[in-house]
């Protein structure tokens, strides 16, 4: 692979754990372009009346931009490097909250959510491919790290931007946001470099990896891939359901404005659930991230999706009392995070390096898949009058994709890797990390 630059070349300052820093803090101010939207759509509605499901429309758009260019954006950066996808990627998320704060009709506020999920899906697929490329040694530990960035990056704004929606309103709040979030990561992209062969380490890894380099035409031909991709599907939609409608899960179960009181901190159930939800849906990509590093991708998509459709269905349960909506919510949250990091990491694993960034991204646009689903939860509530059947969806497809894990995935994994140690693609066996 040739690059018009020459960013392979040398050490980059602090090396490859100051690359992965940058990744963490560029991925938390895109991070609320997603989860800070729920914040929006209840004030977007009471200005406009528009309805909530049109508004859920811009989530959806956001997150099919997001996630369907990734592969497109991945290219870029396995060709010309991180550094220029990420200046980019850093003036569209600035330039969709600018949108988002003059948007006076619902086409508006869909191209804001276009651009949005452009810039977006170029600073996190770029972020995710350089750290997959970084790692090879800790790709489950490092990819779960600048995923938790996404995760919980948004949990520290949560608080100043629901005030300043009560002070200044939604749309000074999207101006000012958007253009600092923009900036922050415009001026980091400067350092990113990709990744070097020669500065990585040697040591095998203790999961099971790929020793071939499969091109992006190669992993599309995979049985294996299109697993991965049905059960990331699977578990995304119940996932991206919770993320975009907790705001108006809390004001159907009339939770949004309760106060609720844990070890000492008094907030409003949602902001409390908001917050809990990011911190949380942060911390367990690292974690989930660093168990598959060493009990295997497998196992730990199993335990991890079995925990989740226990959550969801304690939620439709005792979700209805302030508490236990702020536990449960965030017990789900935790249960789900971790696909950012488990999938990529068992996609690298899989497909090898080289191509890491691109194969990543064909397997993200699953995300993009689930979200089609989103706003199908506000017409099943709007005819039933209940959250119930949701609820019960979302679980039933964390629970096969759990079993899925182990019983299909896994044994088609472990056949594939075998045979490529044995049946070298193009005639030559590829080496982990070969460039």
């Amino acid at each position: 692979m040739q690059h018009t630059n020459s960013e392979a070349q040398g050490a980059p300052l602090g090396g490859r754990w100051m690359q992965l820093v940058i990744g963490v803090i560029c991925m938390s101010m895109i991070a609320n372009l997603q989860y800070g939207w729920t914040l929006f759509v209840n004030p977007i509605d009471e200005k406009y009346h528009w309805g909530r499901a049109a508004i859920q429309v811009a989530f959806t758009i956001f997150v099919v931009t997001e996630t369907w260019l990734v592969p497109v954006e991945g290219w870029f950066v396995d060709k010309f490097g991180p550094r220029i996808v990420v200046v980019v990627g850093g003036i569209l998320c600035a330039l969709a909250w600018v949108i988002n704060s003059f948007a006076d009709s619902l086409a508006l506020l869909y191209i804001g959510a276009a651009v949005g999920g452009v810039g977006a899906g170029a600073v996190y697929g770029t972020c995710v491919g350089n750290a997959l490329k970084w790692f090879p040694d800790r790709r489950g530990l490092a990819a779960g790290l600048t995923a938790a960035g996404f995760g919980a990056g948004s949990a520290l704004t949560v608080v100043p931007i629901a005030n300043m929606i009560q002070t200044s309103g939604f749309q000074q709040t999207f101006l000012v946001f958007g253009l600092g979030q923009g900036l922050i990561v415009f001026a980091l992209a400067w350092f990113l470099k990709e990744a070097n062969p020669a500065l990585l380490p040697k040591g095998k890894s203790a999961v099971n990896q790929s020793r071939r380099n499969y091109t992006p035409q190669e992993t599309l031909k995979s049985p294996v891939f299109w697993v991965m991709y049905l059960m990331f599907v699977m578990v995304a939609a119940g996932g991206l359901m919770a993320t975009a409608q907790l705001g108006p899960i809390a004001k159907d179960f009339h939770l949004d404005g309760a106060p609720v009181s844990i070890m000492g901190l008094t907030l409003p159930a949602l902001t409390f659930a908001l917050t809990i939800d990011r911190v949380l849906n942060g911390v367990t990509r690292p974690f989930f991230g660093w168990v598959s590093d060493h009990i295997g991708r497998e196992n730990t998509m199993f335990v991890a999706f079995a925990i989740e459709a226990v959550g969801i269905l304690a939620l439709n349960q005792w979700g209805h009392n302030p508490v236990a909506f702020v536990i449960l919510t965030g017990l789900v949250f935790f249960a789900w995070g971790e696909i950012y990091s488990l999938f990529p990491s068992c996609c690298a694993d899989s497909f090898g390096s080289k191509f890491a960034t691109t194969n990543a991204g064909l397997l993200y646009t699953a995300k993009g898949t689930a979200s089609l689903v989103v706003p199908f939860a506000n017409i099943i509530v709007a005819s039933s009058g209940s959250w119930q059947t949701v609820f019960f969806f979302a679980a039933a497809v964390n629970a096969i994709a759990a079993f899925m894990a182990l019983f299909v995935l896994k044994p088609m994994r472990a056949r594939q890797i075998a045979e490529d140690t044995v049946q070298p693609v193009g005639g030559k066996l590829a080496t982990e990390g070969a460039d």
